[in-house]
């Protein structure tokens, strides 16, 4: 599946933490804003805390959600 800037709809890497191409994020935030969301968003993603909210599976078949 690919994955478009959400501004100007140029494709961007699907692996991106981000959705938007760099030439727009510099235009909007400016240079240094820009480094520093794409830094804080991949330490997000290493840490985990971009997958909060998505379902997976129950590894303990002893603690039952229901």
């Amino acid at each position: 599946m690919t994955k478009s800037c959400i501004y100007c709809k140029s494709e961007i890497s699907p692996e991106s933490v981000i959705d938007f191409c760099s030439n727009c994020g510099i235009g909007v935030w400016g240079e240094k804003m820009f480094k520093a969301i794409v830094q804080n968003m991949e330490s997000a993603k290493v840490s985990g805390n971009l997958d909060q909210g998505s379902i997976t599976e129950n590894i303990n078949p002893k603690i039952s959600r229901f």
